[in-house]
């Protein structure tokens, strides 16, 4: 099944942006009177018929709408310091969206080596993750901010845990994650979160969590960190 991604659908756009638009008439050579199926990113699966099949902006028709009601009752939000390599990140952001990720933010870090992000580009990933994967939701990615502003404006409402290194820590996010609940994960930089951050997180009431025996890379941990969450709700 192709899906093709219109998030205003809902409001009456009824045409692809161009880059969606491109695809569908230039590579998959859709003509009018074609077939296709649109997510709006909100839970919105759409049938449409192909009204103008223009390169630039190919138009379509809404013939049926449903709408996922069945919507997760846990919520994932991946808190982590972007990769010196870009395309890391952006692996994390494909990989953690096919698991199943609502939020991922950006956290500028004492020891981050990546202070800018381009979050158009880390959108698109997400989007194409989402429709590659069959999904109707495509994730909130916030724009990146300082580790203290970020835990300062953090709503009360979320489980909050971070992973660093350290073999000591007890408790593993297996055991540690409540059923159900909406959770905030803090993933760190390659040289890890300072001494000050972290007893800033504990200070804000986030508990440590384990990831493993591992060491495990940025993108890695915070993969495996929504992996786990999806497990332990399943």
């Amino acid at each position: 099944m192709q899906i093709f991604y219109q998030p205003l659908v809902a409001q009456g756009v009824n045409y692809l942006e161009e880059e969606e638009s491109r695809h569908a008439v230039k590579v998959l050579r859709l003509k009018e009177g074609a077939s296709i199926t649109l997510i709006d990113g909100l839970g919105g699966l759409y049938e449409a018929i192909i009204t103008k099949a223009n390169h630039r902006k190919c138009e379509f028709e809404v013939i049926k709408k449903e709408q996922d009601s069945d919507k997760r009752p846990y919520y994932i939000h991946i808190a982590i310091a972007p990769t010196k390599n870009i395309d890391r990140l952006e692996w994390f952001v494909e990989k953690s969206v096919e698991f199943g990720v609502d939020e991922i933010s950006l956290l500028l870090c004492e020891h981050s080596e990546r202070k800018t992000v381009k979050n158009d580009r880390l959108l698109r990933k997400a989007i194409s993750a989402s429709k590659q994967s069959l999904k109707t939701w495509v994730p909130k990615i916030n724009p990146s901010q300082k580790f203290n502003d970020f835990i300062d404006n953090l709503s009360d409402d979320q489980q909050r845990m971070i992973a660093y290194v350290d073999h000591n820590i007890p408790q593993h996010l297996k055991e540690k994650a409540l059923n159900n609940k909406k959770y905030c994960i803090l993933i760190g930089p390659e040289g890890d979160f300072s001494p000050s951050e972290i007893e800033k997180a504990f200070n804000k009431g986030f508990e440590a969590i384990s990831l493993g025996k591992s060491r495990l890379r940025t993108e890695t941990a915070g993969v495996a960190a929504c992996h786990i969450l999806n497990l332990i709700n399943e």
